[in-house]
């Protein structure tokens, strides 16, 4: 018997993604409704599929710019502009697209995608293998044994597929230690600093010798001056740093294995699919 096998997908990265390697593309209905970033969405989500081969699928999603996070720090990703117009209506319909494949759509207010993730990831891995799809590094911080995250690069059917072993062969980490280098260094994509003036670098030699933040606070004295002087300057924001970056696995959702079974009803999607012209992709799946 094939063992079980949960992909995860982060869907807003999925779309973002989509929309803008689509971005030239005028898909559109009838109706002008666009549909390019969908039709993205479904190229990728397919060829995961076909090179990964879960037996269930599940998507999470981001429901809104408010969530915890936004209200510990103002900041907290106020440098991301508006969505795009045309990505704007999109939102709804790749749910829709995606309830009419059978894969459930799992988010809740107040908190992010990764925090929904990384809670169904904790949960399946105890009878299943997960797989993360996803273009955020920040996942990297739920590698197990039983959980993988896939990073989409560059191109369809290009993935850095991280384990325990490629994680630390390549970045030189642990997974715990992901969210140590953002509370040193802070994420502009997130827009939180960090340490002020600590790079990578620095901070991937802090980590190498100390382990975690609080080994560091503990040798503060044995450090170089000026990194020990920029620490005690930035204590606070290291701190508030850490918990930033740190992902949720205790959100208060569910999903079972018996709802995100892998088994696309061809039929009853052909009609949705056909009227926002994406039934062409169902050849993907066989």
């Amino acid at each position: 018997m094939t063992e079980t096998k949960v992909l995860i997908v982060d869907g807003m990265a999925l779309l973002f993604r989509a929309f803008y390697a689509q971005s030239y593309s005028p898909r559109r209905t009838a109706d002008g409704t666009p549909t390019n970033a969908v039709y993205g969405f479904l190229q990728y989500l397919f060829d995961a599929v076909n090179r990964f081969e879960p037996s269930h699928v599940v998507c999470c999603w981001d429901m809104g710019s408010q969530t915890f996070r936004s209200e510990m720090y103002d900041g907290y990703k106020s440098n991301r502009p508006n969505a795009p117009e045309d990505l704007v209506p999109q939102f709804s319909l790749v749910k829709d697209v995606s309830a009419a494949l059978g894969i459930p759509n799992v988010g809740l207010a107040g908190y992010e995608a990764d925090d929904c993730i990384g809670t169904l990831s904790k949960r399946l891995s105890d009878t299943a293998q997960v797989y993360i799809l996803t273009g955020d590094q920040d996942m990297l911080q739920l590698v197990e044994e039983r959980i993988h995250v896939v990073i989409m690069k560059k191109g369809r059917s290009n993935y850095a597929v991280y384990d325990l072993d490629t994680l630390k062969e390549e970045k030189g980490i642990t997974p715990l230690q992901v969210i140590e280098m953002k509370g040193l260094t802070g994420d502009t994509s997130d827009n939180y600093p960090g340490v002020k003036g600590i790079g990578e670098k620095t901070a991937l030699k802090l980590l190498t010798e100390y382990e975690t933040i609080d080994g560091i606070l503990a040798n503060l004295a044995a450090l170089p001056a000026s990194v020990k002087a920029k620490i005690e300057a930035d204590l606070d924001m290291l701190h508030l740093s850490r918990e930033l970056a740190t992902i949720n696995i205790e959100v208060p959702i569910a999903c079972s294995l018996e709802e995100c079974l892998w088994d696309v009803p061809v039929v009853e999607a052909e009609p949705m699919l056909e009227k926002y012209r994406l039934s062409s992709l169902l050849k993907m799946i066989g």
